[in-house]
């Protein structure tokens, strides 16, 4: 379920700056392949992690294993890039992951980004995706957790 626009996150990449925070090609899932994942490949938060409590702003800090980190649109094997799903569900594992408030794309490599989030519970997950930001097959993704924001 979306958040009221009155409570969407505010986002700040870390890395190369805006650009970070990409809006999906135009990619039909029938004209692209399925991208495979290795076998163990799997994305964790390193932080937060479930349970906890942060301020409002705090620094999500994202760890992969079995599996390198490349910036969207570079097709290299065995690589993506992150994808933080704030306070929703997760999305269909065969389509382009959408880009909007909930759906946080890190097109250009990052590991790490900053959210400015209202006090409350919330949840995060990670999905990596391919450079057409389409989950890998399996997918390679987090468990879901939740944080508590004061």
């Amino acid at each position: 379920m979306n958040l009221p626009r009155m409570n969407l996150p505010r986002i700040t990449a870390l890395a190369i700056g805006v650009s970070a925070i990409c809006a999906c090609s135009a990619v039909s899932s029938n004209a692209v392949a399925e991208t495979p994942s290795p076998p163990g490949a799997i994305a964790y938060f390193h932080y937060p992690l479930d349970g906890i409590h942060v301020p409002q702003r705090f620094t999500v800090r994202i760890g992969l294993k079995e599996m390198g980190v490349a910036p969207a649109g570079v097709d290299k094997p065995n690589t993506g890039h992150h994808h933080l799903l704030v306070d929703t569900e997760m999305v269909d594992l065969t389509k382009p992951i959408p880009s909007d408030y909930n759906h946080i794309h890190l097109g250009n490599g990052q590991t790490e980004v900053v959210l400015t989030l209202p006090p409350g519970p919330h949840t995060l997950q990670l999905l990596l995706a391919d450079q057409h930001h389409i989950p890998h097959k399996p997918p390679v993704m987090s468990k879901k957790i939740t944080i508590y924001v004061r």
